[in-house]
């Protein structure tokens, strides 16, 4: 048996309307929620990228200058191996130009401090640490234990917590 549409006298007109009301109603809020997620998704990315961008600009205020900081190491190294071959005669001799080149690593070394850059001065018999020294040689020093430096060869820089250069060091290889 077929069915019949019902005749539009026996449509409930006020029934019909609440439906629709209904549906309109589930589709606001379904859109509603999707929105509020969007949003929400927005707001978080929004602010990880403020936190990233604000991370990136005090590394960049601590650490943008490494680039010219490492270059400016072989100038230090340079200055204090001339002054180490100074000797006595060369420096009564020489006095003022001794002086000159004191002064400018003096001024070298006060700009790079201020500026975050610290040197690794590692002494003899210091345990040797892979973390701010590189080993350049191991030899068998009586008198000394294994791992112990026996020669500083250059100075290790670090700027604020990140090494620039290790210290360059020959380290003891006696057992016992």
């Amino acid at each position: 048996m077929a069915q019949e549409n019902p005749a539009p006298e026996d449509i409930d007109l006020e029934q019909v309307e609440d439906f629709i009301a209904a549906a309109e109603l589930e589709d606001l809020r379904a859109e509603r929620d999707e929105l509020r997620d969007r949003f929400m998704r927005a707001l978080a990315d929004a602010e990880n990228s403020r936190k990233r961008a604000d991370r990136d600009r005090r590394e960049a205020e601590q650490y943008g200058g490494s680039k010219l900081a490492r270059d400016m190491l072989p100038v230090y190294d340079n200055l204090k191996r001339a002054l180490d071959s100074a000797s006595d005669d060369t420096r009564s001799q020489a006095a003022a130009l001794i002086e000159g080149v004191e002064l400018t690593l003096r001024e070298l070394t006060n700009v790079l401090t201020k500026h975050g850059v610290k040197p690794i001065s590692p002494s003899v018999g210091d345990q040797f640490d892979p973390q701010e020294h590189q080993a350049m040689f191991e030899a068998p020093v009586p008198g000394t234990k294994a791992g112990q430096i026996i020669q500083v060869m250059t100075v290790g820089f670090m700027l604020h917590d990140r090494l620039l250069r290790p210290a360059q060091v020959g380290v003891s290889s006696t057992t016992g």
